[in-house]
């Protein structure tokens, strides 16, 4: 080969998608790749066109227009033009003009399409760009995952080992032990007449509710038993299991085929998985006394991060795991704190904000939540027991390594430590009158969660706000202004922009840039429909359902989100690997042309969506 194919075929080898195909092949390309000059401000396409070639430039750069005049695209170096037309019988619907002096290489469409019919990971590189493309990418990430078991793929129903074993909810409790000896179980499942569920008994319940009481044998197992218990179906997967029982702190869940019994997970048939690091981490923290044994526990975030990371979950459960440790923690650190002061004088609700209420933490982070109480709230009869109370917790917190959130959004602070009726002046004071400090107040404020407590207290304010929010077109005009303060790094040729200076130089913050404002578009979203959830996929969902974002927006935002978070978690599991500090800072030096591709994938999504949202709410005006 001589030396000018020998350079077009290591610049070809370096560009994506043609880096995935082996070096015979990008050699024999290279001799069916023809160069072309073309000048600043000629058209290289136009609407109507037969289209022949695939375009891929060398130097210089193009623009594609819709009929319309609308610009869609601009190609730098390495990116193709055509494709659209190709992959559409030849036809171009678009226009396609040379922005400045170009290097064109022309590829024959017949070979074109002779690579995407033998190689599918070129094929796919060229679907629809948008979440199709995502998903592809997220499908080929999960399949390089090293972990021995794929938590997402295998199904509740295939670890049931045996028929389930019930009862009836008129059996003594005597009858009932001596059916869990002979059956060597720790549960058996109580149902009605028709093979209905009603119910749940394990031999905690034998300890805790008929030994430690006192109970008479004859007595119906339905007086000790656990009515109406949680239940998964069998196509659901192991993960979702581990999700509910880690959360829920129990260790039987009934699991349903169709509507019938099929049978019972436990917890022990978790540990021989060897991924139910959660559970134990849960049930190791709510055993400890001191917010520093907690600490201890919690220690081994990192490594479970990098276990579910391994083990292929994806981005939005691995979130929930973390976050229900979150949880946990502070449940603990509550309850420690009331056996300090005594039980609280009058109802209240703790709520997390932010990451932890959204169900999206990746690891220990500054603490974001607030205190609920009840409108009989009195200062001088109530007012130094939950200042005690919330600096106990929220000082275990920063203990346990969540440290003090550094705008004091913590409920141990008086502003973010109030009665319904206070919060509700909050949140009508911010709707009303959303300047930027109520703007930055909302952006946190709005994601709420209930951890403990009174949640009717909590539903209340919620229902308030919802109802407030619903078609304010002026808040949310403001809402959406503020969403589209952060930009994706995304150049004016699809380059990718990187932090510059200081200690991240050169790298790209994919939680900043890449992440917040896909969750900053979700929450106008669900506003704007009165959506009442606060995980970011779970708005888009309930948003898409309820009109406020289309189909095709929801389901794309979804796949970018998955992406970047699912490449944040990647990146994060190599520091922890390293025995370094997880982080959201990733050099491009780390990445693939692969994953370099599809993050431009998904960072266009993002600015896409912004767009439109910015011309939905006219946010132009404000």
């Amino acid at each position: 080969m001589d030396v000018e194919l020998i350079e077009i075929r290591d610049f070809i080898a370096t560009h994506h998608p043609f880096d995935l195909l082996p070096a015979a092949v990008l050699s024999d390309i290279a001799t069916k790749l023809e160069a072309r000059y073309a000048r600043q401000g000629k058209r290289l396409i136009d609407v109507g066109d037969q289209v022949d070639n695939l375009y891929i430039v060398r130097t210089g750069a193009l623009e594609t227009h819709d009929p319309s005049g609308q610009l869609l695209a601009r190609k730098g170096e390495g990116e193709t033009a055509g494709v659209d037309a190709l992959l559409h019988g030849g036809e171009s619907h678009n226009s396609v003009d040379v922005l400045e002096d170009s290097l064109i290489y022309t590829l024959p469409a017949s070979e074109f399409h002779d690579l995407r019919k033998t190689y599918k990971q070129f094929a796919y590189f060229f679907e629809p760009a948008g979440g199709q493309r995502l998903r592809s990418a997220r499908r080929q990430m999960v399949s390089r995952g090293t972990g021995q078991l794929n938590l997402m793929s295998m199904h509740l129903g295939d670890m049931l080992r045996r028929a389930p074993l019930t009862i009836g909810p008129d059996t003594t409790i005597q009858d009932t032990a001596r059916k869990m000896r002979a059956e060597n179980v720790s549960c058996l499942l109580v149902v009605d007449e028709a093979g209905g569920l009603t119910g749940i008994v394990t031999d905690r319940d034998m300890r805790g509710r008929v030994v430690a009481e006192a109970l008479p044998y004859e007595s119906p197992v339905s007086t000790v038993m656990t009515p109406k218990p949680l239940t998964l179906d069998a196509e659901d997967y192991l993960f979702d299991a581990i999700l509910l029982m880690s959360r829920n702190t129990i260790h039987h869940l009934p699991v349903l085929r169709d509507d019938v019994l099929a049978g019972v997970i436990t917890s022990t048939d978790l540990v021989q998985t060897q991924n139910t690091s959660s559970i134990h981490l849960v049930r190791d923290i709510y055993k400890r006394d001191t917010a520093e044994g907690m600490r201890e526990a919690l220690e081994l975030v990192p490594d479970l991060t990098l276990q579910l990371v391994d083990s292929g979950a994806s981005a939005h459960n691995i979130g929930h795991v973390i976050s229900t440790l979150s949880d946990a923690a502070t449940v603990r650190l509550m309850a420690l704190a009331e056996q300090r002061l005594g039980p609280p004088p009058i109802p209240f609700v703790w709520l997390a904000a932010g990451s932890q209420a959204r169900h999206e933490q990746t690891a220990r982070s500054d603490q974001d939540n607030c205190l609920l109480l009840d409108d009989s709230y009195n200062p001088e009869e109530h007012g130094q027991y939950f200042k005690d109370f919330t600096k106990t917790v929220c000082d275990g917190l920063n203990i346990c390594g969540y440290v003090y959130c550094p705008g004091e959004v913590m409920a141990m602070t008086d502003q973010w430590r109030q009665p319904l009726r206070v919060w509700k002046q909050y949140f009508g004071k911010w709707i009303d009158q959303p300047d930027p400090k109520a703007l930055m107040h909302a952006s946190v404020f709005f994601d709420m969660r209930p951890v403990f407590g009174n949640h009717a207290i909590y539903h209340d304010l919620r229902n308030f706000v919802l109802k407030k929010t619903k078609g304010s077109r002026i808040f949310l005009a403001y809402m959406a202004s503020n969403a589209l303060s952060r930009q994706p790094p995304l150049g004016f040729f699809r380059n990718l922009v990187l932090v510059r200076g200081g200690e991240h130089n050169q790298t790209l913050d994919l939680k900043l840039r890449g992440i917040v404002p896909i969750v900053d578009l979700a929450r106008v979203y669900a506003l704007d429909a009165g959506a009442e959830p606060v995980n970011t996929l779970d708005r888009l969902e309930n948003a898409r359902d309820r009109g406020s974002v289309s189909k095709d927006g929801a389901a794309d935002l979804r796949d970018a989100w998955d992406f970047i978070s699912t490449m944040r978690l990647r990146h994060q599991a190599l520091r922890i690997r390293a025995r370094k500090k997880a982080d959201n800072y990733i050099s491009p030096d780390e990445l693939s042309n692969f994953e370099k591709s599809n993050l431009k994938d998904a960072f266009s999504v993002v600015k896409t969506m912004q767009g439109a949202l910015a011309t939905a709410y006219q946010t132009a005006r404000l």
